[in-house]
C-alpha cells in the first residue's frame, strides 16, 4: 500500500494495476483514487468493465484506440473473475500492450497461479488489501471521530468495534448514523451504540451460542427467529454456528497449549479485539461438546442437502438439542 500511496503521490504510475482482497472499502477507495490520479474527470479516455461476461475483445480493442486529446487512456475492469479463469487472451496482450492504456483491475479473490496474474506481477503494481487489524481500525475511527469533533472512550470504542466487526465499509456506515445520532453531543456513549448501530450477524451468533452454553433454549431460538426475520438463509446461519463453535474448539486447544491471547486470535481468525469473550465462552463448553456440536453442524448440512430435512427446522433442531 506505501508503494501504491507513493505512486499517486509523485505521480509516477504503473501502466498495471491489481487492488485484490478481501477489504472492499479499500478496494474502493484506491481505485477511484487511481483513477483521479490516471485521468481525473476526462470522461471520453475512461473505460469501466464490471462482471464476468466482458468481453475481452472489446477490452483489447478499446486498449488498442488512442487517448482521445489526453495522454492517457484508462480501462478499469472490477469483478471480472478473469484472475481465476480465462484471463489468458488479456494476459497475452498486457505483455504487449499500449503504453498509452492503464488498466485497473479490481478483484475480491484472485488465482496467483494464473498466468493473468502472473503478467500483472511481472508488469504491473500488485496491492492485496486484508483486514485491518484493531491498531489500524482504531486509528482510523479516531480520525472520523475528531474531524467529526467527537470524542469516545477506549472501552466503548472497542465496544462499537464489537458491533459493527472489521468491515471497513460497515464500519463507515455505522460510525455515520452515530454521529447523524448524536447531533450536538461531543462524547458518545455506549447507550448512543447501543440505540443506533446494528449488530452483525457474527454478534448474533456468538449471543446465541453463548444462550445455547448457558442452556438458555427460549433465548437461543429468539435470537435464530431474528435471523430469519432478517432473511438470512437458514444454510448460512447453519455454517457460521459451525464455524463459530469450531474457533472456539481450536481456542481452547490451543490455550491448553500454553498460547496467549493474541497468538491464538492470529491463529484461529478472530479479531484481538474479541479474543478474551471468545477464551471466556469456550470455558463455558468442554472439548467433548464442541467437537459433538461440529460434528452435528456436519451431519445437519448433510441431512439438508441430501433431502432428509428441511433446512429451517434442521437447525432449529440443532439449537434445540444443545440448549436443552
Amino acid at each position: 500500500m506505501q508503494r501504491l500511496n507513493e505512486d499517486i503521490k509523485t505521480g509516477k504510475l504503473q501502466g498495471i494495476y491489481l487492488l485484490c482482497g478481501e477489504e472492499a472499502y479499500l478496494r474502493r477507495q484506491y481505485r477511484d483514487r487511481l483513477k483521479n490520479a490516471i485521468v481525473g474527470d476526462d470522461t471520453m479516455n475512461y473505460h469501466y468493465y464490471e462482471g464476468k461476461n466482458i468481453s475481452v475483445g472489446e477490452v483489447i480493442d478499446q486498449a488498442e484506440t488512442l487517448p482521445f486529446f489526453a495522454e492517457r487512456r484508462l480501462i478499469v475492469m472490477e469483478n471480472t473473475q478473469l484472475f481465476k479463469s480465462g484471463g489468458e487472451q488479456l494476459a497475452d496482450y498486457l505483455e504487449e500492450r499500449a503504453e498509452s492504456t492503464y488498466f485497473v483491475f479490481v478483484e475480491p479473490e484472485i488465482d496467483k497461479r494464473s498466468k493473468l496474474y502472473k503478467t500483472v506481477k511481472a508488469g504491473g503494481c500488485i496491492v492485496e488489501f486484508t483486514t485491518q487489524d484493531e491498531a489500524t481500525l482504531t486509528r482510523w475511527i479516531l480520525g472520523m471521530m475528531k474531524k467529526e469533533g467527537k470524542n469516545i472512550s477506549q472501552n466503548n470504542l472497542r465496544y462499537l468495534l464489537e458491533k459493527t466487526g472489521t468491515d471497513m465499509e460497515n464500519i463507515r456506515k455505522e460510525t455515520e448514523k452515530l454521529f447523524c445520532y448524536v447531533l450536538e453531543k461531543d462524547v458518545i456513549e455506549r447507550e448512543d451504540i447501543d440505540e443506533i448501530c446494528t449488530k452483525q450477524i457474527s454478534g448474533h451468533i456468538f449471543d446465541m451460542i453463548g444462550a445455547i452454553a448457558d442452556k438458555q433454549q427460549e433465548k437461543a431460538l429468539a435470537l435464530y427467529y431474528d435471523l430469519l426475520a432478517l432473511k438470512e438463509p437458514p444454510m448460512r446461519i447453519l455454517f457460521l454456528i459451525a464455524k463459530h463453535f469450531n474457533q472456539l474448539l481450536q481456542v481452547k486447544d490451543l490455550h491448553k497449549k500454553g498460547f496467549a491471547d493474541r497468538a491464538v486470535a492470529e491463529r484461529v481468525g478472530i479479531p484481538p479485539f474479541a479474543i478474551k469473550k471468545y477464551v471466556v465462552q469456550a470455558g463455558r463448553f468442554s472439548p467433548e461438546e464442541l467437537r459433538s456440536a461440529v460434528e452435528a453442524c456436519v451431519q445437519a448440512e448433510e441431512d439438508i442437502k441430501t433431502g432428509r430435512m428441511n433446512d429451517t427446522l434442521s437447525v432449529e433442531l440443532l439449537i434445540v438439542g444443545y440448549s436443552r
